[in-house]
């Protein structure tokens, strides 16, 4: 008998794999880079360039890695082939047809001297002399060559049967390079195969020459008739132009990345392959259409191949497709703006380029967006990614669960009373009524202590545990809530923008601590007032939805003065226990002189420091209490916090980026936890 499969589960606990990345995961992997810079699309951008790995640890391939594959495989390419092979191949193989033509003319002379007939042997030596020296007068650029050959009269009948399937040969890769990868048309030339890719060429610029003057051209019908030598099957003119372009320019690089005599000798050649001067011309008319409809295609762009390997025609044209397309993709993803433009990437030719892990990664980059846009975290507003509410939220959610990972266990979540009573707030604990409370029954509650105890009464009775009917309701099988009372607070955050934040590196942690404390209060404590007061040459205050996108300022000063102002107006509107959270890495150097405008001053003046204090005195009067929170403090700042504190009697903290969030979480709820117990 086969053993049963055992299995065992565990609490969920962040380091177990198998779980899909989700919008939320992405929004943390960018919370810290959002807050740091304030641009969402930045923060973006630099995922999409780094990569990440996600929730089951897997690893998503960054932009600047996919992009340095594409130049090592483009290198690899340049350092390995030569293209001076694409000449070299076909002078070999005219090369070849006069040695097989003058062996037969060796063959001719050796049979006319064996018959022993001398008028034979003269006439043949006649014969032979002289197409000896068309031989030996052959130009040497290979139009030049194809030219005197096509007009030559062949003595070896395999000479010329070679040299005719060298033409077409080298017509039928022409062609491709030029114009596209025919099917099985191209395999031959023969004159109805010329014909009728003449006529094909033709109906393709008439399409051209109708879309340019507005008309709407045959497409369906083209492809009735031509649809064989599209193996790619295009589905609209659009992409089969697209399959067009992408040729003809591997063509132009082709010719762009040779030396200029191997350019001419291609280009000469190709004149005599495509003798044919309508085809020729609807060759170039097509280029040139193509060119004005596609300018991004490379059309200029040349290789310096430094290889070699040498390449024939055909090789030489597929190296130059396999360029174009690392060429275009690498044009792609630099320019990719955000993860919804991969969605315009070719994975079949990025999984050939780069591998199946990039592909599967761009697939999923690409989906990022969408991911966020769909959970309602992120909105596109004129063409720009921005958060929404909820997105708000969730940063700020995910600042202060960083926080909290930190603290003690008895320090999470909601504070805890020591008693209970009568008040407002609900506790979510229940209790029996007594006479003298408030009324606040607990329905659930009630209604299944009546059921427990009306099965119980039936026991008793040996009628049994089950019951039906009505179920009648007594005092005893009342139950309230219980409620704590309300204690409400009014705290005005002033958050330091000056320039030495960032500087000094405590810019991020200010700021999570900005975030985490508005979520803090906005779920921990919705009927509390947080009014946040952002502070550099001057103060300005700042709405909970620009926190994510606030950044530091510019310029210098650190106004305090300016800063305490402003909070003292925002408080002076609120009820409640007051205070301001000051959270500096600086003394006091700017304040707003008698006319009005910021006034800068470093070391700091007295009149600097007097018109802060005078601040602090007024605050102090109107019965606000100012905690500051100090980052890498100097003599300067700790002697003016000295006399900060004594004239407001608040707190001063000295603290470091690592635990600046432990001090400023854990003080505000301790505060909360004292308040409400004093009003016990």
């Amino acid at each position: 008998m086969a053993r049963p499969t055992r299995f065992r589960y565990s609490p969920w606990d962040g380091t177990q794999a198998g779980f899909e990345l989700d919008a939320f995961d992405i929004l943390e992997e960018i919370t810290d880079d959002l807050l740091y810079h304030g641009d969402l699309n930045a923060a973006l951008r630099r995922m999409m360039q780094s990569g990440f790995r996600d929730q089951a640890g897997e690893h998503l391939e960054g932009l600047r890695e996919m992009l340095e594959k594409l130049r090592r495989r483009r290198q690899d390419r340049l350092e390995q082939y030569d293209l001076g092979g694409v000449y070299d191949d076909i002078a070999q193989e005219l090369r070849d047809v006069v040695d097989m033509e003058r062996r037969a003319l060796d063959d001719m002379l050796d049979q006319a001297r064996a018959s022993g007939d001398p008028r034979r042997q003269e006439l043949t030596e006649q014969t032979a002399t002289t197409k000896q020296m068309q031989l030996d007068m052959l130009p040497p650029d290979l139009a030049g060559q194809v030219q005197q050959l096509k007009d030559y009269d062949f003595t070896s009948p395999e000479a010329e049967a070679k040299f005719n399937e060298l033409l077409d040969q080298l017509r039928s890769q022409l062609m491709q390079s030029y114009v596209n990868q025919m099917a099985g048309a191209m395999s031959s030339m023969s004159p109805e195969d010329m014909a009728r890719m003449k006529d094909m060429l033709a109906e393709l610029n008439r399409m051209l020459e109708q879309r340019a003057r507005g008309e709407e051209p045959d497409f369906e019908s083209f492809m009735e008739r031509y649809g064989d030598f599209f193996p790619e099957n295009p589905q609209n003119l659009d992409e089969l132009l697209e399959v067009m372009a992408q040729r003809m320019a591997a063509m132009q690089r082709l010719l762009n990345s040779m030396t200029p005599e191997q350019r001419a000798q291609l280009q000469g050649l190709s004149e005599q392959l495509l003798e044919d001067m309508d085809l020729r011309w609807q060759v170039d008319q097509l280029g040139r259409h193509l060119r004005q409809a596609f300018p991004q295609m490379g059309w200029e762009q040349g290789y310096d191949f430094s290889g070699a390997d040498p390449l024939d025609f055909a090789e030489a044209a597929a190296l130059m497709d396999e360029l174009g397309d690392i060429d275009q993709l690498e044009n792609l993803l630099r320019g990719a703006a955000n993860p919804g433009a991969l969605a315009e990437v070719d994975l079949d030719k990025a999984r050939d380029l780069l591998g199946d892990d990039a592909a599967a990664s761009l697939d999923r980059m690409a989906e990022i967006a969408r991911m966020l846009e769909d959970a309602g975290l992120i909105e596109v507003k004129e063409g720009r990614y921005e958060l929404t509410p909820a997105g708000i939220r969730r940063l700020g959610q995910n600042a202060l669960s960083e926080l909290f990972k930190k603290l003690d266990q008895d320090k999470m979540g909601r504070h805890e009373l020591e008693r209970h009573g009568a008040g407002h707030e609900r506790t979510y604990h229940t209790k029996p009524y007594e006479w003298g409370d408030p009324f606040n029954l607990h329905i659930e509650r009630t209604v299944r202590n009546a059921i427990c105890r009306e099965a119980a009464e039936r026991r008793e009775r040996g009628e049994g545990s089950g019951f039906g009917g009505r179920i009648g309701l007594r005092p005893d099988d009342f139950e309230i809530e219980q409620t704590e009372h309300i204690v409400r607070s009014s705290t005005v955050l002033m958050l330091d923008l000056s320039l030495s934040m960032p500087m000094r590196d405590n810019f991020l942690p200010a700021k999570k601590v900005a975030m985490a404390l508005h979520s803090l209060i906005s779920t921990q404590y919705p009927r509390d007032f947080l009014g946040i007061v952002g502070f550099s040459e001057v103060a300005r205050e700042l709405r909970p939805e620009q926190l994510p996108e606030v950044s530091w300022d510019f310029v210098y000063g650190t106004n305090m003065q300016h800063g305490f102002l402003l909070a003292r107006h925002l408080l002076a509107r609120q009820a409640g226990t007051r205070q301001i959270i000051m959270i500096t890495d600086g003394e006091p150097t700017a304040h707003i002189n008698s006319y009005g405008e910021p006034e800068f001053h470093y070391p700091p003046i007295k009149p600097t420091v007097d018109a802060t204090l005078l601040e602090v005195q007024r605050c102090t009067r109107e019965g606000i209490r100012i905690n500051t929170f100090m980052l890498d403090a100097d003599r300067g700042l700790q002697h003016f916090v000295e006399k900060l504190t004594e004239l407001n009697r608040g707190r001063a903290f000295f603290t470091t980026p690592q635990n600046l969030g432990d001090y400023v979480l854990v003080d505000f709820i301790e505060q909360k936890r004292s308040l409400v117990q004093g009003r016990r």
